[in-house]
């Protein structure tokens, strides 16, 4: 997971095109109404995933349940 929020999710056929476009007349790029926007929605995307990441960190690193307890008498 990463954070491309402004980045458009091209085609394979446009992908294809980029290759040989050495201008860059193919790059696009999510439009936003104006920068405040776009930069709150960059924001919150980041976010979003350093959270999933801590989330993914924790589970990973869960302790393993213990059997029945048994209590010396």
């Amino acid at each position: 997971m990463g954070s491309d929020l402004l980045f458009a999710q091209p085609s394979w056929l446009s992908g294809l095109a980029r290759t040989l476009d050495v201008a860059g007349q193919f790059d696009e790029y999510n439009e936003s109404p104006n920068g405040e926007v776009a930069n709150a929605r960059a924001w919150l995307s980041d976010w979003r995933t350093v959270g999933q990441f801590l989330a993914d960190a924790m589970n990973a690193f869960r302790p393993e349940p213990e059997g029945p307890a048994t209590s010396a008498r």
